[in-house]
């Protein structure tokens, strides 16, 4: 009987637990003060307020999306929709430059991980500290020891969970626990994935969940700033022995330390790999070794792959950021940053909406007047009190009343206003038939500045009638 050649391949296999050992150096430094720059927009900028309300505030039940003087309605999805785009471009710009900095450094899962590995050091200690608590059994010490962790765990992910709502719905009434039952099932599942991503699955997460990593080679070539291990400089490794030639082994002494300080468990020795979230941890620990070896620092290093091709020196790199790739991604985010500010420069602070009054079509006032009745839905889409004036044309004598003059118009306030417009009738029996088109003029500036007066139009249709 012929043996079988079929194998059986674990899409996941499980793997123990990474304790990564703390490092110091130059990149250290860059990742705590991209979590403190981070958790400052995160966790306190929703405390600031800015015209008498939340400076940044989502407001979906009011469907209002404040951010400091700037507001977004639903109608402005034309503008969140650039936000999207933006981002994503700029991330697609960013990561053909300089590979995978965003995930090393910014990305939510790296930062809270570090919190996380932060809470691991305080109360656990060191990477040794920490792999000999783990093997210890459940006594007192131990039991004292994870409850302290886990509460202050249990503590950060509360904050960030109701620090999330906070963005959604006023942050002081959240903090109160004015919340609604949905309020609170979302703070809570938000707290949860927190820990749950951030602490106990952690690297798996950057292995097998995120998307980034599997599609991020499409936006790689050879000029992309990735962290390497130098192997012509390195190799062949191991550990000096004493009164041994050091011209015959390279400077990496096979200390494994870069691997015990990469937080994903990888030997970037090996060659980039796509678990490679670009933290430099690596790069800090080998300089480190380096310098107490009396060699130079850079066996791990940022570089391009063109560059350790010998293609040309590292230090000209920045001359490699008139690639097509980069020109192009950098290209479409200019003009979409451009078209968006011009756009939010020159958008309506008053909408309105002109609505026929269908109930009746046309009628003799008063006054004897040809008569159509008509809404007016406005909006005033700014932070600050409109004065409105509003007019129409588009007929001889014609003219409009339900409305004053100028009227106040207050910020996010949705107004209807119903409205007549009238004209003579001897207006009202001519040859271009029963209808016509008129236009409602608008014009509004902001209440007590002496700024610009701004105008617009709006279209409707007059149905003259017969005499």
């Amino acid at each position: 009987m012929a043996q079988s050649d079929e194998q059986e391949i674990e899409l996941y296999q499980g793997s123990k637990r990474i304790h990564p050992k703390w490092t110091k150096g130059i990149f250290s430094k860059w990742r705590i003060a991209m979590v403190l720059i981070t958790q400052f927009v995160f966790l306190i900028l929703p405390w600031f307020n800015y015209d008498g309300r939340q400076a940044v505030l989502l407001h979906v039940a009011d469907r209002h999306f404040y951010f400091f003087g700037l507001v977004l309605l639903p109608s402005d999805l034309l503008f969140m929709s650039g936000i999207l785009f933006m981002a994503a471009f700029g991330l697609f710009w960013w990561t053909t430059i300089a590979g995978r900095l965003w995930c090393g450094y910014a990305c939510p899962q790296t930062v809270y991980t570090e919190i996380m590995m932060w809470f691991d050091r305080i109360f656990e200690g060191d990477r040794a500290a920490r792999l000999k608590l783990e093997k210890a059994p459940w006594d007192a010490r131990k039991i004292r020891i994870k409850s302290m962790k886990y509460i202050a765990i249990f503590l950060m992910c509360a904050w960030i969970g109701l620090t999330f709502i906070g963005w959604f719905t006023p942050i002081r009434e959240v903090f109160k626990f004015n919340m609604t039952g949905t309020q609170w099932g979302v703070a809570i599942f938000y707290g949860f994935v927190t820990f749950l991503l951030a602490h106990i699955m952690r690297e798996q997460v950057c292995k097998y969940m995120c998307p980034y990593a599997r599609f991020q080679s499409a936006m790689f070539d050879k000029d992309t700033l990735i962290i390497s291990y130098d192997p012509e400089r390195g190799e062949p490794r191991g550990k000096k022995k004493k009164g041994e030639d050091d011209s015959k082994k390279g400077d990496c002494i096979d200390c494994t330390l870069c691997v015990q300080a990469c937080p994903v468990g990888i030997d970037i020795r090996n060659g980039l790999q796509y678990e490679c979230i670009g933290c430099a941890a690596c790069i800090d620990i080998c300089d480190e070794v380096m310098v107490k070896q009396g060699k130079p620092k850079g066996l791990i290093r940022y570089t391009t792959e063109a560059a350790m091709e010998k293609a040309y020196p590292e230090n000209k790199f920045w001359t490699r950021l008139k690639r097509p790739r980069v020109v192009g991604y950098g290209l479409i985010l200019a003009i979409i940053f451009t078209a968006w500010i011009i756009g939010i420069m020159n958008r309506q602070n008053v909408r309105v909406d002109v609505i026929k009054d269908r109930g009746v079509m046309v009628r003799y006032n008063n006054e004897g007047l040809v008569e159509n009745s008509y809404t007016l839905r406005l909006l005033n889409a700014s932070n600050k009190v409109q004065v409105v004036n509003t007019n129409v044309e588009g007929i001889d004598g014609i003219k409009i009343t339900g409305i004053a003059s100028d009227f106040e118009l207050n910020p996010g306030d949705p107004v209807s206003i119903p409205v007549q417009v009238s004209i003579p009738p001897e207006m009202a029996d001519t040859s271009n038939g029963k209808s016509q088109h008129i236009y409602f003029k608008f014009s509004y500036h902001v209440k007590g500045e002496d700024g610009t007066i701004r105008t617009f139009d709006e279209k409707a249709a007059f149905i003259k009638g017969t005499r």
